[in-house]
């Protein structure tokens, strides 16, 4: 199941929006197939494994880190195919959390074929968590990535924050963007940094969405997070001339308002959720930052802490109301923590 998983990491950047599946196929005390989904519409797992093992697929076991899939998409189910071969076997290490797919290991089970699931059930659950969320909540996996100093300080006061933090800590969050679907900035931090928020620290076979929240359209069709076109604005004023010189320059604006007349984040993650983005990963600022957390949409705070200094007079990381107690206090739980050249980096989740 290790190996199947190793695999499965294999379509980190490119298997989206499917989940990232690997498979391994053992008769006796040999490895005879294994295989990796590499992208939407190539052949799954399964299908690349059985092909090596041909006829020395029938009687064995599989491993797989995902239920074989039970329905027809763009491939024929894999239970069928699990089933043509005549393997003895399956382990799964995770059930597919999909409506619309599962079933394999029952159809499986049914008809003869001995199915059991769990092994290393959390590590395979940690590598498609993006695809889990997008099919069981209608929502991407959201995870914010903040650079600060040890007193919480991200930017300084006019808003500058070019560089924070370490090349290596700087890498390692590129590391971070190259396997997501989508990435999010605010129209503050495009008017105050110009990024064009890419994977450039690290190779990488494809660059994710590119998504501006801005509620005014006030955002440049020249700004260079637009290079190239591809890129996603979502806005709430529905502006005809901003929206033309926007649509010209090859970027797609979306309009979803909520009640205060700025953008509905709820909204924006249904939509991306639509569009097939399992990961949505966040550089923004405070302001922003602190909307996406008050709303709900948060998921997992992927913060690099360098050991200086700024002062009260910097930005904060997060804007949040103040609290009356330290039991209304925003609670999150550490998921891991990193030394990474210099600074720190730590995962937790809310």
């Amino acid at each position: 199941m290790q190996r199947a998983l190793a695999l499965a990491g294999r379509g980190l950047h490119t298997a989206t929006p499917n989940p990232r599946v690997g498979c391994v196929i053992v008769n006796g005390e040999a490895i005879v197939g294994e295989g990796w989904h590499e992208r939407a519409g190539a052949p799954h797992a399964e299908a690349v494994a059985l092909a090596q093992a041909g006829t020395a697929a029938r009687g064995a076991t599989v491993y797989l880190n995902l239920e074989p899939c039970n329905h027809h998409g763009r491939t024929p189910p894999c239970s069928e195919a699990l089933l043509r071969a005549g393997v003895a076997r399956v382990v799964a290490a995770l059930r597919d959390p999909n409506p619309e797919a599962r079933g394999g290991g029952a159809r499986l089970a049914a008809a003869g074929v001995g199915f059991e699931a769990g092994l290393l059930e959390d590590e395979a659950r940690e590598l498609n968590i993006g695809f889990v969320s997008r099919v069981t909540r209608g929502r991407p996996w959201l995870r914010m990535k903040i650079a600060a100093t040890l007193d919480g300080r991200s930017a300084l006061a006019d808003g500058s924050s070019q560089w924070i933090t370490g090349a290596e800590a700087r890498a390692d969050g590129h590391r971070w963007r190259a396997r997501a679907c989508a990435l999010l900035t605010g129209i503050g931090t495009v008017q105050t940094d110009d990024p064009r928020l890419t994977v450039r620290e690290v190779a990488t076979p494809r660059q994710p969405l590119r998504v501006v929240v801005d509620s005014r359209l006030d955002i440049s069709p020249r700004s260079r997070i637009l290079d190239g076109g591809g890129a996603l604005v979502f806005c709430a004023l529905e502006d005809a001339a901003k929206r033309h010189a926007l649509e010209a320059a090859g970027t797609e604006v979306v309009c979803c308002a909520n009640s205060s007349g700025k953008v509905d984040l709820q909204a924006l993650l249904g939509e991306l959720a639509g569009r097939g983005v399992n990961e949505l990963h966040v550089e923004a600022g405070f302001k922003l930052n602190g909307s996406l957390v008050r709303e709900g949409c948060v998921d997992e705070l992927l913060l690099y802490l360098n050991p200086s200094l700024l002062g009260d007079t910097a930005q904060g990381i997060v804007n949040l109301p103040a609290v009356a107690s330290l039991d209304a206090r925003v609670g999150l739980t550490l998921h891991s923590i990193e030394r990474i050249g210099k600074d720190l980096r730590i995962l937790a989740r809310f």
